[in-house]
């Protein structure tokens, strides 16, 4: 069993905005360009009613520090 659970995709952005991340561009569609100092930027392309399994939030998960 993952111990990701699976989440509506418009929580993990709101998530990564209260832990420092921020917006750098966005477009009219699901596209979310999130940035954090020293970090490398993370493309986000899900709209926000979307369920989004464990598999794609672990996947998210191993970005590192640059």
């Amino acid at each position: 069993m993952s111990r990701w659970p699976s989440t509506r995709a418009g929580r993990v952005p709101a998530a990564l905005l209260r832990i420092g991340w921020r917006i750098k561009r966005e477009s009219g569609g699901s596209h979310k360009v999130l940035g954090r100092e020293g970090w490398p930027d993370y493309v986000w392309a899900f709209h926000d009613g979307v369920e989004i399994g464990p598999v794609i939030l672990c996947r998210g998960s191993v970005n590192r520090p640059a």
